[in-house]
């Protein structure tokens, strides 16, 4: 087989994945808070606790994947195109 073939094939694989992922798990944990929902932060024991809520997914801890966004972007434009 020719590395181009291979490359090709494995490119078409991880698409597949990643678009199986998006559409079993459409939401993946926030990289800001990793899934938390809020900052740690430590007292001055050392002891971690809750600081302030996360900003970027409004503590729910969950974002939307971009494979996601992207297919509701194209389901979106494709329905209003053909009312």
């Amino acid at each position: 087989m020719t590395p181009l073939l291979l490359a090709s094939a494995f490119f078409l694989f991880v698409t597949l994945s990643y678009g199986g992922l998006c559409a079993v798990s459409p939401f993946g944990d926030c990289r800001k808070c990793r899934g938390w929902g809020f900052a740690t932060k430590t007292d001055r024991k050392g002891r971690a606790k809750r600081g302030k809520d996360c900003r970027r997914c409004k503590a729910t801890g969950k974002r939307i994947r971009i494979g996601r966004h992207l297919y509701n972007v194209a389901a979106r434009l494709h329905r209003d195109g053909t009312r």
